[in-house]
């Protein structure tokens, strides 16, 4: 084996045995010294664990041990919070912005609405522990929802709109990408720019109908999400 592997393989069981989520790793330059190689070779071990996604780069500061990825399920009834739930994490919500808007030209094409009509607009950071994770832009087809929808600040938007306004959404579409994330999204998602960004597009239905009541769009940490579609 590699000596570069066999230090990321120790490296490996240690972190997982003896750092919490949000700790550093000593400075590679002592990781070097107690191993006795050089830092080329250090840095290779230490790719390994990055490219696992058990700790993660930050430029000044040093390798700092991440929570396991998080699966995202699709399918018509996957909710982004009760996924987490389930999964043993514990999710939070912080609404960053909340307004009603004229739809721009593609997201009323996205609702099947006319050009010019107005609709909700909100945008979430979803958190699990101290990491954030995921940013949403919502985008709510009915105006008229606005007397509810503003008073929402945190847990399941959809669960706060069947409470509220006695709606229940379900799946209809999802699209599924990548792209090199913004200088805003990395700073809201604590990422630098060569960590990629998954992108997941959405269609939700009012259940029992063909109605589009929400679009969101949706910028995930690729490092921390993996996608789980289920047959």
């Amino acid at each position: 084996m590699p000596v570069y592997l066999d230090i990321a393989t120790k490296l490996d069981r240690e972190v997982r045995e003896q750092y919490s989520v949000g700790e550093f790793l000593p400075s590679e330059s002592s990781l070097a010294e107690r191993f006795a190689v050089n830092r080329h070779t250090l840095r290779r071990a230490i790719d390994e664990l990055v490219n696992t996604g058990l700790i993660q780069r930050h430029q000044g500061k040093g390798n700092r041990v991440m929570n396991q990825p998080d699966e995202y399920l699709v399918n018509a009834d996957a909710k982004f919070t009760k996924n987490l739930i389930e999964q043993g994490a514990r999710p939070r919500c912080e609404v960053i912005q909340s307004r009603i808007i004229v739809a721009p030209s593609q997201i009323a094409v996205e609702l099947n609405i006319a050009q010019g009509a107005k609709i909700i607009h909100l945008r979430t950071l979803r958190k699990t522990e101290i990491s954030p994770r995921t940013v949403i832009d919502h985008y709510l087809v009915d105006p008229g929802w606005w007397s509810i929808i503003k008073n929402y600040s945190h847990g399941s938007l959809h669960e706060f709109m069947k409470r509220g306004l006695g709606i229940e959404l379900e799946r209809k579409r999802t699209r599924v990408g990548a792209k090199e994330p913004t200088n805003e999204e990395c700073s809201l998602l604590d990422i630098d720019k060569h960590t990629p960004i998954l992108t997941i597009k959405t269609h939700n239905i009012i259940k029992g109908t063909d109605r589009v009541a929400e679009f969101s769009y949706s910028h995930s940490r690729s490092d921390t999400t993996e996608i789980v579609m289920e047959h």
